[in-house]
């Protein structure tokens, strides 16, 4: 009986050259109804177009044809814009144009991001600045509308602690503002 032996070579089946995303294979989106289209190619293409003479254009263009997104892919496409645009000269542009959708990108520092921290540190100091005006009232202090103003439209959190603290022992309102009293650094004087 004669033995078959299968010869075995290598053969490529499948070369995959990379595809890189640059100015040159990537479109410069300049139709607005472009964009309501596709998005996804609007978005990458405003990124990559970011040192185009065209780029204030173009993000206008693309903010335009957002409004015709849904909310949530609006708001993901905004921001993912101005993470990918970096340091670029056209974030800040983009940033005056996108005024309008909440983050996807924790961490990044994108103008959604910020709004919802500066949201959340005014409601951090108004819930203090609730809690001073209620010790007060617990200890049955009054309350000037001058003083209770002052309180209420501080921002500060590391003042309005030191105010909750001198709140717990005050006996006035006014005892939250006194000035720490300060021993003078030469000692005490000599006659």
């Amino acid at each position: 009986m004669a033995t078959h032996r299968a010869a075995w070579s290598t053969w490529a089946t499948q070369g995959t050259p990379p595809f890189v995303l640059g100015p040159d294979s990537v479109p410069e989106i300049t139709d607005e109804s472009e964009v309501a289209r596709q998005p996804a190619l609007a978005t990458v293409s405003a990124i990559v177009q970011s040192e185009s003479k065209n780029i204030t254009a173009i993000l206008d263009i693309v903010a335009r044809g957002m409004r015709s997104f849904d909310r949530a892919t609006a708001k993901y496409c905004c921001e993912f814009l101005e993470v990918g645009l970096e340091n670029t000269s056209a974030k800040e542009t983009w940033r005056e144009l996108e005024k309008m959708v909440a983050t996807y990108f924790p961490g990044r520092g994108t103008l959604f991001e910020e709004a919802y921290l500066e949201g959340e540190a005014k409601g951090k100091a108004e819930a203090r600045a609730a809690l001073i005006l209620r010790v007060l009232e617990k200890h049955g202090i009054p309350v000037p509308e001058n003083t209770r103003e002052r309180i209420t439209s501080c921002t500060d959190l590391d003042t309005l602690i030191h105010w909750f603290d001198r709140s717990l022992t005050a006996t006035t309102a006014e005892d939250l503002f006194a000035e720490d009293r300060e021993i003078p650094e030469s000692g005490p004087e000599q006659t």
